[in-house]
């Protein structure tokens, strides 16, 4: 099943103007499943999405949030859904009434139809945890159909507040690999990124979309990431060093330039505005990657969905507040960890995930809202050569296509 959203207008239009001021993006008009936005909408409700089900049987539901800026609590009426895949990864199951879907990722579930014959809704809404900030708020539904045909008046599930932090919580640090995974331990890098949104200040003479004459920005590490315009990163980094002279810089922060309270209510405005840039990181082929993933209240704080090209990684642990290295890894879950390619840092709190980097080539780390990606919440990571041909990059092929 896939979550979607749908604007009455051109989606690049939407990105188009909000780049253009540095605004933020008009919000959908609706979210969807499979294309559809349901019975809840008036233009819709004859082209609900409907499952035809058994009495009895148990299907295997995979679900995809293919949203752009909406993160998501999906529920089925009546019915507990085991969750036991996410990202494309075993799970040990886990009996839930709601999952949390963020942009990007998966999820996969059993459901046992096993209730009264009828007619049950799907709903999905949005998980909006930023305060004050504009979203959907609108729900979506399908049909899960035992055959009582159109009949029958679907039952509607109870699905969380838009708000409701705890809910994501108990869902996320619910959830546990199938197997003991045999953590690398020792960590060659271990790395602090904070993450959240700032403003840029307007240029002269400009007229900016954002709060009081301002462009929105985001940053990992006050460093907000810029697309090249020349060549890619990789290419330029295939190239050599002289090709990557003005296409990118090796000099991305370990940690933040400046520690301060990064959940701070009142963060100093003189840590509003980031630095853009294109950095990147350089890693050892091979190495054992450890990030502290650190949300910052910097205008608004938010949960966002962190994803990585190239790798999946292990969630160690989750929580709120600023990281404490002398009490927080303590919470580290080194036996059976689940592994994701997308984790979402809470609302004002932090998550550590821990990979080894074993995929060569130049790989990014960004928001998977995808206007924070437009802000420039992002870097990358430029993993070197290991030895022969098997750890190494190889050559782009004779008949790539030229962007």
């Amino acid at each position: 099943m896939r979550a979607g959203e749908w604007w009455d207008m051109n989606p690049i239009d939407v990105i188009r103007t909000a780049t253009r001021t540095g605004a933020a993006p008009n919000v959908s008009d609706a979210i969807t499943v499979n294309g559809q936005p349901g019975d809840l909408y008036s233009c819709s409700s004859q082209d609900t999405t409907v499952f035809p089900v058994k009495s009895g049987e148990t299907n295997l539901l995979r679900f995809i949030n293919a949203a752009l800026n909406t993160e998501l609590f999906v529920s089925l009426a009546g019915h507990t859904m085991t969750v036991v895949g996410a990202d494309a990864s075993y799970l040990k199951p886990y009996n839930t009434t709601v999952i949390v879907l963020g942009p990007g990722q998966t999820t996969d579930v059993l459901v046992t139809f096993d209730q009264p014959p009828g007619r049950y809704y799907l709903a999905a809404r949005a998980y909006a945890s930023a305060q004050g900030v504009p979203f959907d708020n609108t729900t979506t539904t399908a049909i899960f159909d035992y055959g009582a045909g159109g009949t029958a008046s679907p039952a509607m599930p109870t699905l969380p507040a838009y708000n409701d932090t705890a809910t994501v919580t108990t869902f996320t640090t619910s959830l546990r690999n199938l197997h003991s995974v045999g953590l690398p331990s020792a960590v060659d890098e271990d790395l602090f990124f904070t993450v959240g949104v700032g403003l840029f200040n307007c240029s002269s003479g400009q007229n900016c979309g954002g709060p009081n004459n301002t462009r929105f920005a985001a940053s990992i590490n006050n460093a907000s990431f810029v697309l090249p315009s020349t060549v890619s990163i990789l290419q330029a980094h295939y190239q050599g060093d002289a090709a990557a002279t003005g296409v990118f810089t090796t000099d991305f922060p370990a940690n933040p330039p400046v520690q301060f309270d990064y959940t701070a209510q009142n963060v100093s405005r003189a840590l509003w505005q980031p630095v853009p840039g294109t950095k990147v990181y350089k890693l050892k082929y091979g190495s054992v990657v450890q990030i502290v993933l650190q949300g910052t209240n910097i205008f608004a704080g938010e949960n966002h969905p962190i994803h990585t090209h190239g790798y999946d990684f292990f969630i160690l642990a989750e929580g709120f507040g600023n990281f404490d290295a002398a009490t927080d890894t303590a919470k580290f879950n080194l036996d059976d960890p689940p592994m994701r390619n997308t984790v979402g840092v809470p609302l004002n709190g932090w998550a550590v995930i821990r990979f080894v980097a074993d995929n060569p080539g130049v790989w990014l780390m960004h928001c998977h809202l995808d206007v924070h990606i437009t802000w420039g919440l992002a870097m990358a990571f430029l993993v070197e050569d290991g030895v022969g041909e098997l750890q190494s990059l190889g050559a782009p092929p004779p008949d790539l296509p030229i962007c």
